[in-house]
């Protein structure tokens, strides 16, 4: 069993539903398959095939093809719309390790500069840890951490370059942002 089936498994696991299935490929790398999960009146979107490969520093000298950090990033959002597009991004910041050798961790700003899915005011990613549990491969790979990619609107995403991804978290909790929902505006920056 290959670590994307591995992967899968502990989603479907995890989530507890079959999910869709969609392939993005990028010239030159493997496909990042991303599932599509309803749960109850939400959608779960997880990418697959960013753990395929450890994440390495790309001013290392030599990569390790086996030991290294691996993620998958997991977007929790109501299904009150169809987010046309959000698979698409996901897939891009699961390709981001292998093609610009940026290493997934939680507190990390990704942006994408365009809408994350039709409509959207949302440009950006800011990652942090998931609530599903890591997933274990075989022995020498390291266990696969799911990460939450949590839409952002251009300007959060420089609030968190000025003040930090902490400072964010806390001005959705004192302003009730619910940060699931595709029609929410941005924070009210102070």
């Amino acid at each position: 069993m290959n670590a994307g089936e591995i992967v899968t498994g502990h989603l479907v696991d995890a989530v507890g539903s079959t999910p869709a299935k969609a392939s993005v490929t990028f010239l030159g790398l493997e496909p990042v398959d991303i599932l599509r999960f309803v749960d109850g009146e939400d959608v779960v979107f997880a990418s697959v095939g960013c753990s395929r490969h450890p994440m390495t520093d790309p001013t290392a000298m030599v990569a390790d093809t086996e030991a290294g950090p691996r993620a998958e990033v997991v977007a929790r959002m109501r299904a009150s719309d169809p987010l046309t597009g959000l698979h698409r991004a996901l897939a891009m910041v699961a390709a981001a390790p292998a093609v610009e050798g940026l290493i997934l961790v939680p507190d990390a700003l990704i942006d994408l500069s365009e809408p994350l899915w039709t409509g959207s005011s949302c440009t950006a990613i800011l990652l942090e840890p998931d609530a599903i549990d890591d997933c274990v491969l075989p022995v020498p790979a390291e266990p696969v951490r799911f990460l939450r990619a949590v839409p952002i609107t251009a300007n959060e995403a420089a609030w968190v370059r000025l003040k930090g991804a902490a400072a964010l978290r806390e001005l959705w909790a004192e302003s009730a942002i619910d940060v699931t929902d595709p029609h929410r505006g941005a924070a009210p920056l102070q």
